[in-house]
């Protein structure tokens, strides 16, 4: 009992210096996640709300009125479900094809003893800071008949520079005894690079998956100028139209007219948003606990 005592009589108690601090810290805290979540729940609520409420919505935790209309009619729009597919599909094969050859490439220039490894690394840096621009990069294009073709979209952002970087690093991180107790047992290059060193590298695959995902799916500018079927459109370009159209009919009245008296534009614009951004949002958490460790330590260590 004498040794307890002892025990909690040995705590620090924190001074009032440093529970004032502590209280402003977690404030401060509390208000930058307030200030992160609640765009995203006024923009959630907007989506859902009837045109009543969407034209006076103003700062609001909640709604009394909840309406579908706006995913109706979005999901109405032309194009729409194979505007989906197509990100889709742009996301998966890019990324895979993105992921594939930044590791064949990183692999081999993980080597020391690679010959004129120095030269081949500075080759690929070199076109971080120069290109050739729009013009030559849609003469490119075209030269290889890829115009109004989905690949268009994959190909010219397959491979990325500073990912095959931050690659390269982190694969010279990993214990070079790896791969000599694997010569010595008779594995080749292909079997040392895919069934040893791959399944080390998930913090970086995971880290540059993420930023190929929220690259190809975000991307619509490549596709307004690449693409010229509507059916082969992706999904930001899509969206960007049905915006577009509502900032042509940007009086309430007029656009409630056109798509329905119990709808706003602004209605369509939360929904769009939300739409957009769904998917990311469901892929990120799988991959935000490899992200910060797949940064750190390929862009430190190499």
């Amino acid at each position: 009992m004498v040794t307890m005592t002892k025990k909690r009589s040995n705590k620090i108690k924190p001074t009032k210096g440093e529970l004032l601090f502590d209280f402003v810290n977690y404030t401060l805290i509390f208000l930058f996640i307030l200030s992160i979540l609640y765009p995203f729940w006024n923009t959630l609520l907007l989506s859902f709300a009837d045109q009543n409420e969407a034209t006076n919505m103003g700062l609001r935790l909640w709604i009394d009125d909840w309406s579908l209309e706006a995913y109706k009619y979005l999901f109405k729009y032309k194009n729409i479900g194979l505007a989906y597919f197509n990100t889709i599909f742009r996301t998966v094969v890019g990324t895979a094809l993105g992921l594939l050859l930044c590791f064949l490439a990183a692999y081999p220039l993980s080597k020391k003893n690679l010959p004129f490894r120095n030269f081949f690394t500075m080759f690929f840096v070199f076109t971080m800071f120069f290109n050739g621009g729009m013009v030559p990069l849609y003469l490119l294009i075209k030269d290889l008949h890829l115009i109004d073709s989905l690949w268009s979209l994959i190909l010219p952002v397959a491979f990325s520079a500073y990912h095959m970087v931050i690659m390269r690093n982190f694969i010279s991180g990993i214990d070079i005894g790896l791969e000599e107790s694997a010569m010595i047992d008779g594995a080749g290059q292909f079997t040392i690079a895919f069934r040893i060193f791959a399944p080390l590298l998930k913090p970086v695959l995971a880290t540059v998956a993420l930023w190929k995902i929220v690259g190809h799916w975000n991307s619509w500018f490549d596709s307004l100028i690449y693409i010229q079927s509507p059916e082969k459109q992706v999904l930001q370009t899509v969206v960007r139209s049905i915006i577009s159209s509502m900032s042509v009919n940007s009086d309430a009245m007029e656009f409630s007219q056109i798509a329905g008296s119990t709808l706003h534009s602004a209605n369509v614009s939360a929904a769009a948003v939300l739409v957009t951004i769904g998917p990311i949002i469901l892929v990120y958490p799988f991959l935000q606990k490899y992200f910060v460790k797949g940064i750190l330590v390929g862009s430190l260590k190499g």
